[in-house]
């Protein structure tokens, strides 16, 4: 009998399986209301972004719908969801997040170190571009690369340049996507601008330990703001009834069965957060 290779799943996809198993089993009917983030997180002993992970994934798959101060419902699956074997190569937003904030201020640090006249100035020029750019949109986002890429290549590795770019077009992945469109707006743009200002000042200063620690606080905040709150924690112990959160009339979802705890996190940076 020929054997197959096999591939440990993610994290965030082990969680999807199961919440999409209790769906189809009926423990979660459509148009009923998940329980909240924070209360999927306990019962599963893992964090919190790592469940948000797995709930964006199944939006994508069109079995969820979030619906920011209400909750997160069981939908019709529609036709056109994305098939689960594709999706299940996708990477995590936040694990992204997390290996490009261990990754890239390790290299804003060497990049304060060896960083020459037009090294800097190639970092201005992207920093000079997102200031006069729309966002979000698929403009700024070529700027927020070449800004990252910029520095990369400060340090004359082809590799990194090229790692720091792929890690960053993992932002066009549909599950990034969907969760830069709950939470990305012309507010948080130019919070990301003044960090990166942060980065390239210490960078020019030749200040190692500062350019570390201004990048880490980047894509520290970065997570942070992808992991703010649905709201969903206040509307679901809130009573129904016109002009409340919760008026949507979907009944909440059965819980004389919590999803099967699943083993703690393992193998993540030491930056790792829990929410």
């Amino acid at each position: 009998m020929p054997l197959e290779a096999v591939e440990a799943r993610r994290l965030y996809r082990q969680i999807a399986d199961q919440l999409r198993s209790l769906i189809d089993s009926g423990e979660y009917a459509v148009g009923s209301r998940l329980p909240t983030e924070r209360e999927l997180a306990e019962q599963l002993k893992v964090s919190r972004p790592t469940v948000r992970e797995a709930l964006i994934a199944l939006e994508v798959e069109g079995r969820l719908r979030i619906r920011v101060g209400s909750g997160i419902y069981v939908i019709e699956p529609a036709g056109a969801a994305v098939p689960v074997p594709a999706a299940a190569v996708i990477e995590g937003p936040f694990e992204l997040l997390r290996a490009r904030e261990f990754l890239e201020s390790a290299i804003a640090e060497q990049a304060a170190r060896v960083a020459r006249k037009d090294d800097i100035a190639r970092i201005d020029a992207s920093l000079v571009a997102m200031e006069n750019v729309a966002h979000p949109g698929e403009a700024s986002m070529i700027h927020d690369r070449a800004f990252h890429v910029a520095i990369a290549g400060s340090l004359g590795n082809a590799v990194l340049v090229r790692v720091v770019g792929d890690l960053f077009d993992q932002r066009l992945n549909p599950y990034f996507a969907q969760l830069a469109h709950y939470f990305e707006n012309p507010r948080t743009w130019h919070a990301a601008l003044d960090e990166h200002r942060a980065v390239r000042d210490a960078i020019a200063a030749h200040d190692p330990e500062a350019a570390r620690d201004a990048m880490r606080n980047h894509l520290a905040r970065s997570q942070e703001r992808f992991a703010q709150n649905f709201g969903a924690e206040i509307a679901a112990g809130s009573a129904t009834g016109p002009g409340r959160a919760g008026r949507h009339t979907a009944k909440p979802a059965r819980t004389k069965r919590a999803p099967k705890k699943q083993a703690k996190e393992t193998g993540k940076s030491g930056t790792a957060r829990r929410r």
